[in-house]
Parts: C-alpha cells; sequence; structure tokens
C-alpha cells in the first residue's frame, strides 16, 4: 500500500474499533467476536508501529476502551487500571520474554511468572480503608471509572470488612459462572426478556446497573488478581500477595501457576486451554506476569499497558467433522430450533458432538444438508459453530433439511410468520413450553397468582407436580408444602391466591393464555365485545377482522388459537376447575369517546393510569401511548414530560384532571 491507502485504511480501523469498542465497553452490547475484534486492532498496531508519523492520541491503540455511563459518579483511580498487551502466538511469548530480560538490570537472574486464567468479565478496583469497605469502581477508561459501590455490596463474595486494619485496594474480575449463566437466560427466555449475547456482556450489564435491586438479582461472582495499593507493602512477590488475599478472605483467581521461565509458562497455558472445558467460567485467554515485585517496578509501564505482563489469546480453531442429521428442538417459549448432530470432534479443548443452526434461514445461507463435511468452529468460551461445508467433498448422497410443519414434541401445528426467522409451536399445553407458559399465566398481567413465581413453578414442574396451566388448579395444600423451605403460612396463602384467580375477569384469563399478539389491552376490548369464552371460540375470521381493536393479523392469530384442539382441551378443563369465563364488567351503552384517541401523560391524583384508560375506554373512546396529530387529548397529571411538549408543539388539546372530570360526569 502506498502512504495515502496506509492513511485511509487507518482511518477505516480506527472508526470500525471505535464503534465496536463502544458497542462492547459502553452498551454491553457487542455485533462481532472478541477474535475478530482482536484483529482489527491487530491490524491498526501493526500499521501504526510501521507508520509511527501517522499514530493519533485519540486512536484506541493509544487508551483504554469505556466511559463512564451517565448517572454513575466518577472515580479516579488511585492507580491506573491498565489493560494488557494480547499476543496470539507462543512465539510472540518468547519475544516478551527477551524483552523483559533485555530491560532488566541483571538480565532477569532470578525471573519467573505467574500464569492465571484471563476471566471473561470486567475489572473492577475495590478500595478498602481499615480493613473496612469503601468503595468499589468499574475501570472505565483506566484513570476514571464508575462508582459501583452499591452494586458491589450484592456481590456476596466481596468481603465488607476484613479481618486485618489495612488500608488497601485490590482488582478483580466481575463474572457471571458458566452454569449461573445458561440459568440467567433461560430464566429470561421464560419470562419473554431478550437474551444476553454472552456472559461477559451479562455480568457487566448486572454491575452497571443503576438500580442495584436489579444487580442483587444477578449471579454476579468476582475473582481478585491483583493489590493495586498496600499500606507497609512488604511483599516481594505477586504469587504471595495471591495467598496473602486468600488469607484476607477474597475470593481469588483459583488458577494460579508459578513458572521458573518462559516454557513453563507456555506448558501451563498450553494445560489450561485443554482443561477451560472444565472451568466453571469462562475465559478469554491467560495471562503470563512477572512474579518479582522488584522486576515489575524496574520493567515500568507504557501509557496503556505495564511491561511486566502479557495476554495470551486463544486463537479460534476450526476442525472438520461430518453432519450427520439436523434435529429439531422446542425452546420455553416455543422456538423450534434445528439442531446440527455432529461426528464427534474436539475443537479448542471440549468435545463437540451438536451445535446449534440457529433458524431456517442459517441453513439455507450456508447451504447445510444432513451428510455434509463441514467446518466447525469454536474461539473463546462462546458457542461452537458451523461455518462452511466442504463441498468438495460431496457425494450426491446428502439429503435436503426441511423444517416441520408440526411440533415435533405435541404435533400442534408449526408456523412461521412473515418477518421472523424462528418457526414456533403454537401448542398451549405442550409440554416443552410448560415453565413459560406457566409463568405467563400467573404473572401480575395475566391471573395475578401471587406466590406462583418463576421458582416456585419451576420446583412444581421438576417435581412432576404440575406439567399444563390447567394443573395449577388441581394443586393441594400437601403439594405445595413439600416443596420444603416454604412454610404452613406461604403454602396456605399460595393456595388461597389460586382459588381466587378464579374469579377474575374474562379479560385477565384471555391475557394469561398467553395468545399471540394479544396483550392485556387488546384482552380487554375482546372481553368487551363478545362477553365470553364461548362466544370469542364462536366468533368467525371475518366478525373478527372488523372490530375496531383488532387488526387482521391479530384477529387471524385469535381464530386460529381457538381452533386448537389442544386450546379446546384447556378450556374445558379450567371450566371444569371453576375458572370464571365471563366478563364482570358492566355493559356500558356510554360511547362518549367513540372515535377518540387518548395520551396520558404525568403523574394523576384521583385516578391510576389504568383506572384512567379503563374509563376511556368504557365511554367507546382508544388510549395510546405517543402523541401524534390524530391525538384527540392529552391528559396531563403533574410531573408531564415531553409528551406534554409535543401536545403543545402540534396543537392537541390538552386536559386537566379537572377537565377530564367533567368530560366524563
Amino acid at each position: 500500500m502506498d502512504r495515502e491507502q496506509v492513511q485511509k485504511r487507518i482511518n477505516e480501523l480506527r472508526e470500525i474499533t471505535a464503534y465496536h469498542a463502544k458497542r462492547y465497553y459502553d452498551d454491553d452490547e457487542p455485533e462481532i467476536s472478541d477474535y475478530e475484534y482482536d484483529m482489527l486492532m491487530n491490524e491498526l498496531k501493526d500499521l501504526e508501529k510501521k507508520n509511527p508519523d501517522l499514530i493519533d492520541e485519540n486512536s484506541l491503540t493509544q487508551k483504554v476502551g469505556g466511559t463512564v455511563k451517565a448517572g454513575f459518579k466518577e472515580v479516579e483511580h488511585e492507580v491506573p487500571l491498565q489493560s494488557l498487551q494480547d499476543v496470539f502466538s507462543f512465539d510472540e511469548l518468547r519475544d516478551f520474554d527477551d524483552r523483559v530480560r533485555k530491560q532488566l538490570s541483571d538480565g532477569g537472574a532470578n525471573l519467573k511468572y505467574v500464569v492465571e486464567t484471563k476471566i471473561d468479565g470486567l475489572s473492577m478496583a475495590i478500595e478498602y480503608k481499615d480493613g473496612e469497605f469503601v468503595r468499589a469502581a468499574t475501570r472505565g477508561n483506566g484513570l476514571i471509572g464508575e462508582d459501583v459501590s452499591n452494586n458491589a455490596k450484592t456481590i456476596k463474595t466481596i468481603p465488607m470488612e476484613l479481618p486485618e486494619k489495612v488500608d488497601l485496594i485490590v482488582r478483580g474480575e466481575v463474572f457471571i459462572g458458566s452454569k449461573e449463566f445458561e440459568k440467567l437466560n433461560e430464566e429470561r427466555e421464560v419470562l419473554g426478556q431478550s437474551l444476553f449475547a454472552n456472559a461477559r456482556n451479562a455480568a457487566a450489564g448486572s454491575l452497571r446497573q443503576l438500580d442495584s435491586k436489579v444487580t442483587a438479582t444477578r449471579p454476579l461472582d468476582i475473582y481478585i488478581f491483583n493489590i493495586q495499593r498496600l499500606t507497609d507493602n512488604s511483599f516481594n512477590s505477586h504469587y504471595e500477595q495471591l495467598a496473602y488475599l486468600e488469607k484476607l478472605g477474597f475470593n481469588v483467581n483459583p488458577v494460579k501457576v508459578i513458572c521458573n521461565n518462559i516454557e513453563e509458562a507456555i506448558e501451563a497455558i498450553t494445560k489450561i486451554g485443554e482443561d477451560r472445558e472444565k472451568l466453571s467460567f469462562g475465559i478469554d485467554g491467560a495471562v503470563v506476569k512477572v512474579d518479582n515485585l522488584d522486576y515489575r517496578e524496574e520493567l515500568g509501564t507504557t501509557f496503556k499497558t505495564p511491561r511486566w505482563a502479557i495476554a495470551y489469546k486463544y486463537p479460534p480453531e476450526q476442525k472438520e467433522t461430518l453432519l450427520k442429521d439436523i434435529v429439531c428442538q422446542v425452546g420455553r417459549t416455543g422456538a423450534i430450533t434445528p439442531m446440527a448432530i455432529l461426528e464427534p470432534v474436539k475443537v479448542a479443548g471440549s468435545t463437540i458432538s451438536k451445535t446449534t443452526l440457529h433458524n431456517e434461514d442459517f441453513i439455507k445461507e450456508k447451504d447445510l444438508k444432513i451428510g455434509d463435511r463441514v467446518l466447525i468452529q469454536k474461539a473463546g468460551d462462546v458457542i461452537p459453530e458451523v461455518v462452511g461445508v466442504v463441498k468438495s467433498k460431496r457425494t450426491g448422497e446428502e439429503k435436503e433439511f426441511v423444517m416441520p410443519k408440526v411440533c415435533p414434541i405435541c404435533g400442534a401445528p408449526a408456523i412461521r410468520e412473515d418477518g421472523e426467522a424462528v418457526t414456533r409451536c403454537t401448542g398451549i399445553e405442550c409440554s416443552a413450553k410448560a415453565l413459560r407458559n406457566i409463568v405467563h399465566f400467573a404473572s401480575k398481567e395475566g391471573m395475578d397468582i401471587d406466590g406462583l413465581g418463576y421458582s416456585i413453578i419451576e420446583q412444581l414442574i421438576d417435581r412432576k407436580l404440575i406439567s399444563k396451566i390447567s394443573d395449577i388448579y388441581e394443586l393441594e395444600f400437601e403439594d405445595v408444602a413439600s416443596l420444603k423451605k416454604n412454610g404452613k403460612k406461604f403454602t396456605q396463602n399460595l393456595i388461597d391466591a389460586i382459588n381466587a384467580s378464579k374469579q377474575n375477569d374474562l379479560a385477565k384469563l384471555l391475557t394469561g393464555l398467553g395468545i399471540r399478539h394479544i396483550g392485556a389491552k387488546s384482552a380487554k376490548a375482546l372481553a368487551r365485545k363478545y362477553r365470553s369464552m364461548d362466544n370469542i371460540i364462536a366468533a368467525e375470521l371475518e366478525d373478527l377482522s372488523v372490530q375496531s381493536d383488532i387488526g387482521a393479523v391479530m384477529a387471524e392469530s385469535i381464530y386460529s388459537f381457538f381452533r386448537e384442539n389442544q386450546t379446546i382441551d384447556l378450556i374445558n378443563k379450567l371450566k371444569e376447575a371453576g375458572v370464571n369465563m365471563e366478563s364482570l364488567e358492566e355493559e356500558s351503552n356510554d360511547k362518549r369517546f367513540e372515535g377518540m384517541t387518548f395520551v396520558l401523560t404525568g403523574t394523576l391524583s384521583k385516578y391510576s393510569r389504568n383506572e384512567a384508560s379503563d374509563i376511556i375506554e368504557k365511554m367507546g373512546g382508544k388510549t395510546s401511548g405517543s402523541v401524534s396529530k390524530k391525538t384527540t387529548y392529552v391528559l396531563a397529571g403533574e410531573d408531564a414530560g415531553s409528551k406534554l411538549t409535543k401536545a403543545q408543539s402540534l396543537g392537541v388539546t390538552i386536559l386537566t384532571e379537572e377537565e377530564f372530570e367533567n368530560l366524563i360526569k
């Protein structure tokens, strides 16, 4: 490349890496793998090294990624939290060893290394005064981080008081364990929440919550790996410091190997790579640190990285194997996911015999066929993936894969709606969806069964006490009491709540059934219009389609749902259990708000938002969450914000609470 091309490529790389660094450090939502990002950074570093006059102080090669999130107090780190230089080969580790020895005045006569796992999490400094917890802060840009003290206090493995009255700052990595991460994502899937891309970003997003109550619900852990500052520090060795931290009660990185030379360090790194699938936490490499603290002092640091440590990143490994079959599994939300059944192959320390193929589009994009020879890749601790087909080895005997038309678990129709990549089971009694369906049914928006939350439902299913929604109403006192950690009072309260839910309005039942595209608002409209479950079941598609509150997609969803055998079976069982199937709301002929749209904003003194919405809808009106030219009225309470401002700019009529009351008299 000529100089102009080099400058152009450097500018491109700076823009790309800055974007992805923001997605990773600030948003906790990466779009590319760590390896892909590392390769971009390596290319940028290499070009800048060969063209030092083109180095810019704003380049990410010159600073640590990450900024302070709005809402957090800034903390200036007394000792900078630096990042590490990454390498990807053992020869680069040997070069590091050569540099270290050349820089040491005695040539490294007593040079030893400590090799530790590079935990895939979020770096944090914790400060103690006289042995008492004072503050915790994220790394941020290395010099200034975020004060996350309240969130850190929710992490059980961080001691609030030390057995010695020392002034101390330690550095550690906050993470979520592998099994805990799987469990967290399972629960989020059932609750209809977006899934975390990986454990690192789940940990980072959890620690950087503005509400510590949210952090407390996440399974965060921490491993301490360094003393940043210590009064009366008489230690000569990093390894000795780690032992001291354990004595103080810290959760110290469990993988730490003392090595007499770089070749022993390379052996340790190789062993860690081979055993990484046995670890209970994710890693993205191994760190090599000079053990002698006097040597560290002599070696010093650059602005961004210490000269006495380096990080080895395990490169992604590809292996060829046979795609023996493609089978479908049904997730807890009903999503039907094709899975590759592979001839077992060892990749990056793990034996891979199956992996996800995501969806039908992924299979078509990769042109995968049953019987193909395929390439499997595993980078870091991410899920192994099929990256391509070895088409030159096709024999003509390979078979096309076709997504099933019915659920492989329950036999209900499987549908893929326009605009979606996922095919879903439609059966409400499908055993694969049981946890999700029951959690939604019992939720506050649904039948509002107080005490019947995720963990209790999970225990009831695990003990085979329930397997579908209707089983809730067959639970007896002894069944709930058998969940040993719950006492008699809890048990009786739950049984009472289940019985009370039988008297709920039809709208609550419709919401709890989880009909696709039908939320609480649409369920109320259905209940008001048809008055009974039998009337809704009997409604023809044409009748549903002409309702003002129901669009074509919603009408099709309702009609199809009540034509399913599983749905009718469930409704009959709920009727037998005594669950109300009628609208309890008094019919109203008052249509004074017909054709009108209201937007509610601010805090009302006499009504909740839901109560005001109900009044409007009973009188034939609609409520909306956004202001437009089609809005008839904006009902504004105290502290009304941007919606009020927009209404004023559009000339929409604004009502006070008193004016609203006059309208509804």
